[in-house]
């Protein structure tokens, strides 16, 4: 379960207040159109339901039904703006503690919801859809991948609600033989390892890293920032749609010089 309340009802809610729902969904996932600085935006999460057919995915993990229903939502996305000259921007609002383990889950092939999910992502972002990522909560393992992880741009807030990760503390300390404490300790030297969100910025792969005040009752101020960083995120993707903005950190110097030394042999 979240260590806080699910932020990405919260926040959905809060970007696009007394906008109606999109119909025909499964409950946890949530589609609203609202604006950011007057311009037309879809916003998606994915959220807790406790009444969610498959049971591993009742506190907000990303299993069959969601992989499968965020495919669709950005399909249909992408159909509907397919003629128009300027695509609406997709924001992807992430508090995501996992994908949604199970025999059952993966007998019916949790691996295709998940890829057709983060598959739609790029899609949208080839297509030339400004797709950004706000993370708000917990970015974790596979939901991670599937939902928003292929955005152009990654904000999140500086919090220690959020963690990026690809494995949770218990489960990483039980695969390499360890205590939460010792893995702890450990992670703090390794910023790959971390858990916290000021470790992973170091890897360049946040465009922004925010402030917020309270992030589980945001003010007007709060509100404020993340819609006028939203928008500076569109208006960055559209200018430079590619993903080279990820490589300019100190760690991940080596990656870029691999690029360049691939780059040059062929």
């Amino acid at each position: 379960m979240h260590q806080f309340p699910n932020r990405a009802a919260l926040w959905l809610n809060k970007l696009a207040p007394n906008a109606p729902m999109m119909n025909g969904l499964c409950p946890s996932v949530q589609v609203a159109d609202g604006q950011i600085n007057s311009e037309s935006v879809r916003f998606i999460a994915v959220v807790p339901d406790p009444n969610n057919h498959y049971p591993r995915a009742t506190g907000g993990e990303v299993g069959l039904l969601e992989g499968w229903t965020l495919a669709k939502v950005l399909n249909e996305t992408i159909a509907a703006d397919a003629e128009k000259s300027s695509k609406r921007p997709i924001i992807a609002i992430i508090d995501v503690p996992s994908q949604a383990y199970g025999r059952r889950e993966e007998a019916f092939g949790i691996h295709l919801a998940l890829a057709g999910a983060a598959g739609a992502y790029a899609k949208a972002r080839l297509a030339g859809h400004p797709v950004i990522g706000l993370i708000v909560g917990k970015a974790m393992s596979g939901a991670f991948l599937a939902h928003g992880y292929q955005a152009n741009r990654l904000i999140a807030f500086n919090d220690n609600g959020v963690q990026i990760h690809a494995m949770g503390k218990a489960s990483a300390a039980r695969i390499t033989l360890r205590s939460v404490d010792a893995l702890e300790k450990l992670a703090a030297t390794i910023p790959p390892m971390a858990y916290d969100v000021s470790n992973y910025a170091t890897l360049g792969l946040l465009s922004a890293l925010l402030n917020i005040s309270n992030p589980d009752a945001p003010n007007e101020s709060d509100l404020s920032l993340v819609s006028r960083t939203l928008h500076d995120a569109i208006v960055d993707a559209r200018r430079d749609p590619s993903l080279k903005c990820r490589l300019g950190a100190e760690n991940r110097r080596c990656s870029q010089q691999v690029r360049d030394r691939m780059r040059a042999s062929w």
